[in-house]
């Protein structure tokens, strides 16, 4: 049972590959995590372990001289007693400083242990946001995230808990030298007497230490993340108006109580494997100080120990075998703590996104004009067998606005994901002036683009930096204003008492505001505005409106980003007429291209569909329109 295991294997939960880093590299890793953030825990770990151990043996030499000094005063009656006296009140002192010295290092280490641990969170959290987006979508990639979240989730889990226990390894390690310089010199045999029955009690622990891991923390990780799903969704507002006219309320109570009743059953399995522990550590303990007593016992009737050496030595025989069992268990619990400080470090491991080796990849060329050409391009999403893109072939010239349409799961938002680099092709490749994008920085490459999704994501920040998605120092709000009444939010930004300035949600905020969805889908909008980059993408960022809102709104933001490359996604065909070409998608393929007209005249897929829609495009009902020699009535 080496503490310097070391090595990869596979993950029974996952197809990446997970490291076992052994408690030597962990303690490395805590130790350079003290360094790069509280240097001062190095010093108050050896000197608050140096001052506990200290305090437990003082005592243990002064009642040694205290019984001496004693005997020779009955010895000799009338002799001196002012030693004694002086080294009681040394004595005191030395006690006093030990006891300041580890007070001070306990608090220190305990605030500074959660300092540091905090910093790691921040860390976990900075990998988060710097992953593949992709990556994110994988329920086996969700059960690492959380394995690492309980890594770092409390004082005695995971990173923490190796803290903690690397100081109780101080300690004891400083209390079993001393013990063994003790006891060598008058019984060293009473060392491996200890040694192995600690060993043995060491052995059931970590027995019982393996089982526990296996059918609590790596079992309980799926059902954890079960767990903090239903917690949001029975707390979150955004689902509050389904649970109440759905009446999910008690649906959604015994979908939670399934989860804690799964819990709670690796729980009661979990305290189990530990009474077994406690009883059979109880007996080892048990055994170890009859076997001491006994054979102190015998020395003092028969070979002539002195009291004072009686006390002496079994103090220190039974500091030595505490420190020893101590240290055992701490190992024991380090080597727990260790293996979920491996699935931290396991997780901030992977990857982030355009991890390129030692060299980061180089940001996009900036040009005047930018071309993105789709060539052979095929996609299925990781663990499906059914591509959702399959071998399309489109060129986006520079200024041009495309419109990509067709019914919901047609492929439209995969293509923007793949534009985009939020996923990158299975097959094919997608070029930027001729060069494959991957060749470039993933985060530049980003830069370039001003996206309007329809699940608009609302911040708890006030409205201003909801817009311009940066810090207060680096917003322009009259900007941003401008944009949310471009977008159409004029009279919203009327309505409220701080203007631009006012914040957003109710979660922070008690006075904060909440958007319907048709003003959310307009505040997507004005984030685009205000962005302004190279390429607009519009993902279908107006589905909370009605057809001819939409197609208002359309034409009125055509008209802002003016010669900019744009890309406009729906399954309305509203924003077609104002386009200079339209990609007709239909089943993961794209079936059709060509201007509005030229689609209408080939009488196909796109002209059927735009029959179909056509009426909600009519602002009277008794106009008969004639679109592109159809005529809609």
């Amino acid at each position: 049972m080496s503490l310097f295991k070391k090595s990869e294997k596979k993950d029974e939960n996952t197809d990446e590959f997970h490291r076992d880093y052994g408690v030597i590299s962990n303690i490395r890793y805590i130790l350079s995590a003290f360094v790069k953030y509280r240097k001062s825990l190095i010093f108050f770990l050896i000197a608050g372990g140096a001052a506990a151990a200290s305090m437990s043996y003082i005592w243990s030499f002064i009642g040694k001289l205290v019984i001496d000094m004693i005997e020779r005063q009955m010895k000799s009656p009338g002799s001196d007693i002012k030693p004694l006296l002086i080294l009681v009140g040394v004595s005191t002192a030395v006690e006093l400083f030990f006891m300041w010295l580890n007070t001070l290092s306990q608090t220190k280490l305990g605030i500074g242990f959660t300092y540091v641990r905090m910093m790691l969170v921040k860390e976990r959290i900075a990998k988060s946001l710097s992953m593949e987006y992709e990556a994110l979508e994988t329920p086996e990639m969700l059960d690492r995230l959380q394995k690492a979240k309980r890594a770092t989730a409390g004082d005695w889990q995971g990173v923490q808990g190796m803290m903690t226990y690397m100081q109780t390894m101080a300690t004891y390690v400083v209390s079993v030298i001393v013990s063994t310089v003790i006891m060598a010199a008058y019984k060293p045999v009473i060392i491996p007497i200890i040694g192995v029955l600690a060993l043995i009690q060491f052995q059931f622990f970590e027995y019982i230490r393996k089982k526990d891991k296996k059918e609590m923390w790596d079992a309980m990780m799926p059902h954890w993340r079960k767990l903090e799903y239903m917690e949001t969704v029975t707390t979150d507002f955004s689902f509050a108006k389904d649970i109440r006219l759905f009446g999910m309320k008690n649906y959604l109570s015994k979908k939670q109580k399934q989860v804690f009743d799964t819990e709670l059953s690796h729980w009661k399995k979990s305290r189990q494997y530990w009474i077994y522990n406690s009883l059979f550590a109880h007996g080892m303990v048990l055994i170890q100080n009859l076997t001491i007593m006994g054979m102190l016992i015998y020395s003092v009737v028969y070979e002539g120990l002195s009291i004072g050496n009686f006390s002496l030595y079994f103090a220190s025989s039974a500091a030595f075998s505490q420190a020893v069992n101590q240290i055992l268990m701490a190992v024991s619990a380090l080597r727990e703590r260790s293996a979920q400080t491996d699935d931290f470090r396991s997780f901030m491991d992977i990857p982030s996104a355009d991890a390129s080796g030692t060299s980061k990849k180089p940001p996009v060329p900036r040009s005047d004009s930018y071309e993105f050409t789709f060539e052979n391009v095929s996609f299925k999403y990781k663990g499906q067998e059914t591509y959702a893109l399959k071998n399309v072939n489109i060129t986006i010239s520079h200024g041009e606005k495309l419109a990509v349409v067709g019914l919901n799961g047609a492929g439209k938002t995969t293509f923007i994901k793949l534009l985009l680099r939020l996923y990158d092709v299975t097959e094919g490749r997608i070029l930027i002036n001729g060069v494959d994008v991957r060749e470039y920085d993933r985060a530049d490459y980003f830069s370039l683009f001003a996206p309007a999704f329809q699940d608009v994501m609302v911040f708890a920040f006030p409205m201003s930096e909801n817009v311009s998605m940066k810090e207060p120092f680096n917003t322009d709000k009259e900007q941003a204003e401008k944009m949310l009444r471009s977008a159409g939010l004029g009279e919203k930004i009327d309505s409220l008492e701080k203007g631009v300035d006012t914040e957003l949600l109710k979660v922070l905020y008690d006075d904060g505001v909440d958007l319907s969805g048709g003003e959310k889908q307009k505040l997507a909008l004005a984030r685009a505005l205000y962005k302004d980059t190279d390429v607009v993408v519009l993902d279908e960022p107006t589905a909370a409106l009605d057809a001819l809102a939409e197609y208002r709104l359309y034409q009125s933001f055509d008209g802002l980003i003016g010669g900019k490359t744009a890309v406009y996604i729906s399954h309305r065909l509203s924003s077609t007429r104002f386009c200079d070409r339209v990609a007709m998608f239909a089943k993961g393929e794209l079936l059709e291209t060509g201007t509005h007209d030229e689609l209408m005249e080939k009488n196909g897929a796109y002209a059927e569909m735009f029959r179909v829609q056509a009426q909600y495009y009519v602002e009277d009902k008794d106009v008969i329109l004639s679109e592109g020699g159809v005529s809609v009535e």
